[in-house]
C-alpha cells in the first residue's frame, strides 16, 4: 500500500487563492485562481514530489473561480471584471465568453451535456453552449446573490443569499442553449430549497453518484442532503458542527467558530473534504455520518480545495482569512499551495469497496 505523501509548491499565488481545479480524467495539470488577478498552471509530477508552473494568465481584474473545460487545454474564469471568460491553455488566447453587470463569483462546465454556467452577483445565471460559442448565453434571473455553485452528472446547484437553494435540470438547461430549441426560455427550477444552514453558505459540493449535495456555512458547520425529494430520502439529511476550537478558559471557554471555506467530493470513494478558517482539512464519510482523519493544521486558513479525477491527489490553497477583519490584509508571501498524494485507502469510506 503507497503511503501519503504532501509537498509545498514551490511558486504560489502572489496574493489569496479563490479557487483550484484539476484537469478532467487522469490529468496532473492544476489550475488555481488568485486575487492577484492571475490564473496559474500548474503540472504535477508522475510521482506527485513536486509541480511545475507551467504559465500565469493575467487578468484586468482578480479572479474568483476557474474550472477546466472538456480538454485539459481549455479553462474558463469568472471575474471581478464581470468576464466570462474561455482560455486556450496552449497558446494563452484568452476569448471574452459574455458579460454580467456585477462581479462573476462562480463558474462550472459541464461535461455531459457540454454548457458552461456563470454566476453573478447581479443576480443572474448565464448558461453557454460550448458547441455554440457566438450564440449569446441564456440569462436565467435568480431570487438572490449567488455565493457557490456546484454540478452534478445531471443537476446544478446554486446556494444564494437568504439561505435560498436552488437545483436546476442539467438537461433542461443544455436544451434551452440548444440552437435547434424552438424556445429559448428559461427552464424553473427543478426544485426549491431552503438551506439547512442558519447562516450564509460558503461552499456547495455534488456526490459523484447524482444523489445529493453537501453546503457549508461561515457558521461552522455542514449539511448533507440528498436529491431525491421522497420523504424518506429527506429523511435522511443531516448537518453538523465542524471547524471549530475549543476557547481559553480564561476567555470563558466554548468554541470559537470558523467558516467552512471549501467542500470538495472524492470522484472514486464518495467521500468529502472540507476545509476551514480554522486552517484545518478533515476527511468525512457521509453514508456512515463521520469524520474519517483530520490532517495537521497548516499556517493559514484553508481557502480552496480540489480532489484530481483519478482521486490520487487533494491540492489545499492555503492563505490569510478574512476572520479578524481586512483592514491590513495581505496574503502576499503568506499564500501557500500544497499537494497531498493520497494512500491507497486513505479517503475510503465504510461502505466503499
Amino acid at each position: 500500500m503507497a503511503p501519503a505523501t504532501q509537498f509545498e509548491v514551490a511558486q504560489p499565488p502572489q496574493d489569496a487563492i479563490s479557487a483550484l481545479a484539476f484537469g478532467p480524467g487522469t490529468s496532473r495539470r492544476l489550475l488555481v485562481s488568485s486575487w492577484d488577478k492571475n490564473v496559474y498552471l500548474y503540472e504535477v509530477s508522475s510521482g506527485a514530489e513536486e509541480a511545475t508552473l507551467v504559465r500565469t494568465f493575467e487578468h484586468r481584474a482578480p479572479v474568483l473561480d476557474v474550472c477546466f473545460g472538456a480538454s485539459p487545454d481549455e479553462a474558463y474564469t469568472a471575474g471581478i471584471d464581470h468576464q466570462v471568460k474561455k482560455i486556450d491553455l496552449a497558446t494563452g488566447d484568452q476569448t471574452v465568453l459574455s458579460k454580467h453587470s456585477e462581479a462573476v463569483r462562480c463558474v462550472v462546465f459541464s461535461a455531459q451535456h457540454s454548457i458552461l454556467i456563470s454566476a453573478s452577483w447581479d443576480c443572474t445565471l448565464h448558461v453557454h453552449n460550448i458547441s455554440h460559442p457566438s450564440q449569446p448565453p441564456l440569462a436565467i434571473p435568480l431570487p438572490g446573490k449567488p455565493h457557490a455553485l456546484a454540478a452534478s452528472p445531471t443537476k446544478l446547484v446554486v446556494a444564494m443569499t437568504a439561505r435560498l437553494v436552488h437545483i436546476y435540470d442539467l438537461p433542461a438547461l443544455a436544451a434551452a442553449v440548444d440552437p435547434s430549441s424552438p424556445s429559448r426560455q428559461p427552464p424553473q427550477p427543478w426544485q426549491q430549497r431552503e438551506s439547512s444552514l442558519k447562516f450564509l453558505t460558503r461552499a456547495v459540493a455534488c456526490m459523484p453518484n447524482d444523489a445529493g449535495y453537501a453546503t457549508s456555512s461561515i457558521e461552522g458547520r455542514v449539511a448533507v442532503e440528498w436529491f431525491d425529494d421522497s420523504p424518506e430520502s429527506q429523511a435522511r439529511k443531516y448537518a453538523f458542527k465542524c471547524h471549530r476550537q475549543a476557547a481559553p478558559e480564561d476567555e470563558g471557554g466554548g468554541d470559537i467558530v470558523y467558516p467552512v471555506n471549501s467542500l470538495a467530493f472524492h470522484p472514486v470513494h464518495g467521500t468529502f473534504a472540507s476545509g476551514g478558517g480554522d486552517g484545518t482539512v478533515a476527511l468525512w464519510d457521509a453514508e456512515a455520518k463521520r469524520r474519517m482523519r483530520q490532517y495537521q493544521r497548516f499556517p493559514e486558513s484553508v481557502a480552496a480545495l480540489g480532489f484530481s479525477g483519478d482521486g490520487r491527489l487533494l491540492a489545499i490553497g492555503v492563505c490569510p482569512g478574512f476572520e479578524t477583519g481586512m483592514e491590513d490584509y495581505s496574503g502576499e508571501g503568506r499564500t501557500k499551495l500544497f499537494i497531498r498524494e493520497l494512500g491507497e485507502s486513505e479517503a475510503k469510506g465504510k461502505g466503499s469497496k
